[in-house]
């Protein structure tokens, strides 16, 4: 049965309780989640902002993007997203900062700087952090998404969650879960996925728009990723990358690239891999992935990044070629294969 506000944990409760009452006490809220948004950040912080203008109309909310472009398209469909604002471009100072799925002020990106403009600092996250940086923080790091998180903290409020609110949070269980087939789709998932089913969510339209909608330009950078799939530790282990030009050549931005790493990670028999692809500034973006019981946050942790056992990543300053050097080596020793040799094959 889905959480109700008798079978939060005290602790919790008192927490959600103390969010609400700074969330009652401000005239002005901004919402944040990290830079490069994905489902989860991007549907928590719409939800939890449509839910807050439900119960104060009269309120100043704005759902900001960390970084100076715009909500990806796969994710324009949900509620809100037409509104979502900079944060570069945003200049006030809001009373109450509320960060989504986000462990560090850096990966807000330009949204830290209005973090510390404002007066509180509350946060909402299920990825392990290394120190606090709010006020008052919801860090559950059993729960498969932040949108988990909004959603029982709304339950446990009795703030409403209509139609457009519960296709939001479900947009962030479903992609963070990797359609449910990620390690961290556990019962607590399922149960938050069935409320809000019978809250109005609309699971067929979320997959229609997330991943039945590729452009025809972006499905030829994914077959030139497959093309370049390559496997050491006896298949345990693979590896691929689109560079700047494959993604200008077809008219593909960085934001339609987060599903590549899933091509990489589907190879028959491989354990852990790797996806890599440039980005602006002479740096490179890398993804991670486990397909089981093997933890590659701890390699992101290796290049200044972060995440989950199953799912982390990081951003490399170097090429490519450099990038694969420093950690084809960790992923082949994290599978307890030999490392020789194995920065020459590459």
């Amino acid at each position: 049965m889905h959480s109700d506000a008798a079978s939060v944990p005290p602790e919790r409760a008192e927490l959600y309780r103390r969010i609400h009452d700074a969330i009652a006490g401000a005239a002005s809220v901004a919402i944040c989640g990290h830079t490069s948004p994905d489902g989860d950040a991007l549907g928590s912080g719409l939800a939890l902002g449509s839910a807050i203008r439900q119960v104060w109309p009269g309120k100043e909310v704005v759902n900001l993007l960390a970084d100076d472009g715009c909500v990806p398209r796969i994710y324009r469909f949900l509620d809100g997203a037409d509104r979502m604002v900079p944060a570069a471009r945003y200049e006030g100072d809001p009373d109450l900062f509320i960060a989504v799925d986000c462990p560090v002020l850096d990966r807000l990106a330009d949204g830290a700087a209005v973090a510390r403009r404002a007066g509180m600092i509350a946060s909402f996250d299920h990825h392990p952090s290394r120190g606090e940086f709010c006020e008052l923080s919801v860090r559950n790091t059993s729960s498969a998404a932040a949108a988990v998180i909004i959603d029982e903290f709304l339950v446990a409020c009795g703030m409403p969650i209509t139609p457009g609110i519960a296709t939001s949070l479900f947009c962030g269980v479903v992609t963070d879960t990797g359609r449910f087939q990620y390690q961290n789709a556990n019962p607590a998932a399922f149960c938050c996925a069935s409320h809000l089913v019978a809250a109005g969510a609309e699971p067929a339209r979320i997959s229609l728009e997330v991943y039945q909608s590729q452009r025809i330009e972006y499905l030829r950078v994914e077959s030139l990723v497959m093309s370049r799939i390559k496997t050491f530790a006896h298949g345990r282990v693979a590896y691929s990358y689109a560079r700047a030009e494959d993604l200008s050549d077809w008219g593909v931005s960085q934001d339609e690239c987060d599903g590549l790493v899933d091509v990489v990670r589907s190879v028959m028999g491989v354990e852990v891999c790797l996806f890599l692809k440039e980005v602006e500034g002479g740096r490179v973006r890398g993804n991670l992935r486990s397909k089981g019981s093997l933890d590659v946050s701890g390699i992101a942790a290796v290049f200044g990044g972060g995440g989950h056992p199953a799912a982390a990543g990081f951003t490399y300053e170097g090429t490519i070629d450099d990038a694969l050097g420093a950690a084809m080596p960790l992923l082949v020793e994290l599978v307890g294969e030999s490392v020789a040799g194995v920065v020459d094959e590459l």
